[in-house]
């Protein structure tokens, strides 16, 4: 069974710094954050060996918005926990310094081996990934002025092999 890979939009896709991509897609100005993807990133991201899902707050906009700039096809959207005790967890993680993402990307992984792509992961979520997740778990903090690089594509392509964590 192939990994999870877990996706943030805002930062990984749509980097905050410099000028959008020369190669990205015309748009209006009110898709003017959308003009920062790079439409080459979906190419290397389909070309990985993982099961592609949306770990974002823009939910099935991601499909909707991000995904044909990428040239991608739908992916799963991941269903963010509701309710007052699920608020209250969140609380303490982010008491704990954990991003609010981190416990229910967990739970949806289930136990797969899965990479996470994010721009604010920080320690305590390895930590906490790390004594939570009983597979192989690969967070990957991407700096939000660049997006994805090709170092970061190289990791995520190098991890895991034959089933084994690295990184």
């Amino acid at each position: 069974m192939r990994p999870l890979l877990f996706l943030d939009v805002d930062g990984p896709l749509i980097p905050f710094g410099g000028p959008a991509p020369s190669r990205a897609l015309p748009t209006d100005a009110a898709d003017s954050l959308l003009s920062r993807i790079d439409p080459t990133v979906g190419r290397r991201l389909a070309a990985l060996e993982y099961e592609l899902v949306w770990a974002t707050t823009w939910g099935e906009d991601a499909n909707e918005l991000v995904a044909p700039r990428l040239g991608l096809p739908a992916l799963p959207v991941l269903a963010w926990p509701e309710g007052e005790g699920d608020a209250e967890a969140e609380e303490r993680d982010i008491r704990a310094g954990r991003h609010w993402k981190t416990r229910p990307i967990v739970s949806s992984a289930a136990g797969r081996a899965f990479a996470w792509v994010d721009d604010e992961i920080t320690r305590a979520d390895r930590v906490w990934v790390a004594a939570h997740h009983g597979g192989a778990a690969l967070l990957l903090r991407v700096d939000p002025r660049t997006g994805l690089t090709g170092e970061d594509f190289d990791l995520l392509a190098s991890w895991p092999i034959d089933g084994q964590a690295r990184g």
